[in-house]
């Protein structure tokens, strides 16, 4: 698995509330609905406490500021796989894409008090059919 630092929307972000991703991508408005997948990543990479889950929501707005989000698609990770270490994925970058694209990250329970995500756009995912 790949990930580009440009590409990335979480580099070890710190999620202690409801809140978005650190980084927006600027899509340039163009459509990925065509050709090969493009997956997204998703690791934990220190512990959260507290919280009964946390969805991850990928957002597409034509402006930076988000004023018109749009959710394409979201995951919900319970809290027992909220552990160092753990990989979840979005499968694909869903169609509809309006310009910008970034996560956003919703707490359910107790605020957290720790948690970290690495979350990004990658150039493969391991288990795939290329690494056979």
């Amino acid at each position: 698995m790949i990930l580009d630092e440009q590409e990335l929307f979480s580099d070890n972000q710190e999620i202690k509330a409801t809140g978005p991703s650190e980084n927006i991508l600027d899509l340039g408005g163009y459509g990925v609905s065509f050709g090969t997948p493009i997956p997204l990543f998703i690791e934990v990479t220190e512990d959260f406490d507290e919280l009964t889950s946390l969805t991850i929501a990928v957002q597409t707005s034509k402006s930076e500021d988000f004023s018109s989000s749009v959710n394409l698609t979201e995951q919900t990770i319970l809290a027992e796989d909220l552990k160092k270490g753990k990989v979840s994925s979005i499968d694909f970058l869903p169609k509809g894409n309006l310009g910008y694209v970034r996560l956003n990250y919703t707490v359910t329970g107790t605020t957290p008090t720790k948690g970290k995500i690495l979350a990004g756009i990658a150039d493969g995912l391991e288990g795939s059919f290329h690494n056979i």
